[in-house]
């Protein structure tokens, strides 16, 4: 067993939050600063109440030798946070519709390139990338243009819950009427997307620090990774973008959350003001 100052079940002594904080950030790239130890407690207790574990450090030591790849796949479920909805920061997607998407659809036909390919990073359940699809496929002038749209999460429950697409009122309170009577269907206050959409989102386990895993896409048009890297330390943060910067093709587009900023992580990409709106595009 590692030596580590004992502790109750329900509170983390300062040493196991250190290293459970430690574990967390190398698998992950998410930090959780000293002022968040009660979010490791509140978070992860049930964990040791569902493997009967006495305390926390049990659960370290049970992390680092003894956990399958089930074990580690509900720990990111459990610390990871799913706050999205359909059309969220919607001034980011009026530019993403027009004028960037035809910006890019002049590119791709000048370069003999008849498609156009998004990446929904940290998609959580989904809202995203449907959001991404139902405004591509409404576009008259991609009908001749293959349309990839890719989404990511590092959290298996929520790619499960993506891939059911179906939603309550509260992640459908932003689709434009046309939208919701076209691609919903309202059963008893669930909303289910339609098929067209659906079959248009690729889903996928990528973990945004692991280069193996991100390097899955490339010569992707536009990046949508938006509100996760505030969770990571500016180490975290370098390592991502740069490799997202790799598999965006020349002159491609990242949206990062409306209250983020690229300015004290990376040269690599130029800040384009929109309508308002800031997009970073690859130099």
């Amino acid at each position: 067993m590692i030596a580590l100052a004992a502790s109750s079940s329900g509170t983390i002594s300062d040493e196991v939050f250190v290293q459970l904080r430690d574990f967390i950030y190398e698998k992950t790239g998410i930090y959780v600063p000293d002022n968040k130890k009660y979010f490791l407690e509140n978070r992860l207790s049930k964990i040791l109440r569902d493997k009967n574990l006495r305390n926390f450090e049990d659960y370290l030591y049970f992390l680092k030798y003894s956990a399958t790849k089930q074990d580690i796949a509900k720990l990111y479920d459990t610390i990871t946070t799913n706050e999205t909805f359909f059309f969220r920061e919607p001034q980011q997607f009026e530019v993403f519709s027009d004028p960037l998407i035809s910006q890019i659809i002049k590119e791709n036909s000048q370069m003999g390139r008849k498609d156009i390919k998004i990446w929904s990073a940290a998609c959580s359940t989904g809202e995203e990338p449907y959001t991404i699809a139902m405004i591509l496929a409404d576009k008259q002038e991609l009908i001749s243009f293959r349309k990839e749209i890719y989404a990511s999460d590092i959290s298996e429950s929520v790619l499960i819950s993506a891939k059911r697409a179906m939603y309550g009122s509260y992640s459908i309170r932003n689709v434009p009427p046309q939208y919701l009577a076209k691609y919903f269907k309202d059963s008893s206050g669930v909303y289910v997307l339609s098929e067209t959409i659906k079959s248009m989102v690729k889903f996928m386990n990528i973990n945004l620090i692991e280069e193996k895993e991100v390097k899955q896409l490339k010569g992707l048009d536009v990046v949508f990774c938006r509100n996760v890297l505030i969770y990571f330390d500016d180490k975290a943060k370098k390592k991502a973008v740069s490799l997202i910067y790799d598999v965006l093709r020349p002159k491609g587009y990242l949206f990062v959350g409306t209250s983020e900023s690229l300015h004290n992580i990376t040269r690599a990409f130029h800040p384009v003001v929109i309508n308002k709106v800031v997009v970073y595009q690859k130099v």
